[in-house]
């Protein structure tokens, strides 16, 4: 019940406490009624990739759980600038969501100039899960541990090719080429498929690539693996040593997901969203797939989600000055 004091003088504190008191039950009914319609999850990647798989797989639990179709929008291009940008101006209602990688940090680490505020655009929702890198060659090239592939580079400098389906990717291999004191050709793809593709014939010899993309290659045989470029090694592929375990002493370099939505997205609907995605990638059968896949599921809050993303920016804006790589 609305109670005003009948003095004329109240008439006009009446009528703003009257509006205020009813805005604040349409915002809770408005988040109760979430997801009353299609839900769009912005992935700034080709499909196929990492980043992409765990999106789908995330979508596809979340539109059983919450009765409401997620679907993926594939928006690949410039490093996930674009599709970041798309959603940075999309509407704050919950119904556009973004899923991004560690590309998110490492364009604002290269000193890009971003269309947006890679964190004031942003609220965010959770971090869901980190994927390994792994390094990968082409079974032609005459090499079979991390030492032979130092020695090779070193002896024919600027005479391989890597290829890097992002900046995420890239700059974890200019990192291993400033540890090493290797010269190395960069290839750019615009994601994950077509660069194995080329990996695989032989257009490429290696890449520093997301195990959840490459392993499947390494299992089929058409690819070799050298080592993993995270701090502990596979569990899918316990016998691989790690990068550092393999002759370069403190390497470690690894990718991570997480979902967004615009800045100004209610509080709720916030909540909502990450009780839910924290509840599908803790679930037991979603995170043996990603272990399967070389990717670990994660879950976290809100809050914990945005401190890691600060903290990730500034892990690698001191990268990029270590390996002195910035953007073009």
């Amino acid at each position: 019940m609305i109670r005003c004091e009948p003095a004329h003088i109240a008439a006009f504190t009446c009528t703003l406490t009257s509006l205020a008191m009813i805005a604040v039950p349409v915002t809770a009914l408005a988040a109760a009624a979430y997801p009353d319609r299609p839900v769009r999850m912005i992935v700034p990647f080709t499909p196929g990739g990492g980043t992409d798989l765990v999106a789908r797989m995330i979508a596809q639990r979340l539109g059983e759980s919450m009765g409401q179709t997620f679907v993926v929008d594939n928006r690949p291009a410039v490093d996930g600038i674009v599709g970041t940008e798309i959603a940075a101006r999309s509407q704050p209602d919950g119904y556009t969501l973004l899923q991004v990688s560690t590309s998110h940090a490492i364009n604002v680490a290269l000193g890009r100039k971003l269309p947006y505020d890679t964190l004031k655009d942003f609220a965010p929702i959770a971090h869901t899960a980190n994927q390994q890198l792994i390094l990968v060659v082409n079974p032609a090239l005459p090499v079979r541990t991390v030492k032979e592939l130092i020695a090779l580079a070193r002896a024919k400098p600027g005479s391989l090719n890597y290829g890097s389906s992002s900046n995420a990717t890239a700059l974890p291999t200019e990192l291993f080429q400033a540890m090493t004191g290797t010269q190395i050709q960069h290839i750019p793809y615009k994601g994950s498929p077509p660069m194995l593709a080329d990996l695989i014939g032989g257009q490429i010899q290696l890449s520093i690539a997301a195990a959840i993309s490459a392993i499947p290659q390494v299992k089929s045989g058409k690819l070799r693996a050298l080592a993993i470029g995270d701090s502990r090694r596979s569990p899918e592929m316990p016998d691989l040593p790690t990068i550092a375990e393999a002759g370069v002493p403190g390497y470690q370099a690894a990718i991570w997901s997480g979902m967004l939505a615009p800045a100004g997205t209610p509080a709720p609907i916030i909540d909502r969203l990450n009780r839910e995605v924290v509840q599908v990638v803790r679930a037991a059968d979603f995170r043996a797939r990603l272990l399967e896949l070389g990717a670990e599921s994660v879950g976290s809050t809100a809050a914990e989600w945005g401190a890691f993303l600060r903290n990730e920016i500034d892990k690698w804006q001191k990268i990029a000055r270590r390996a002195n790589m910035r953007a073009d």
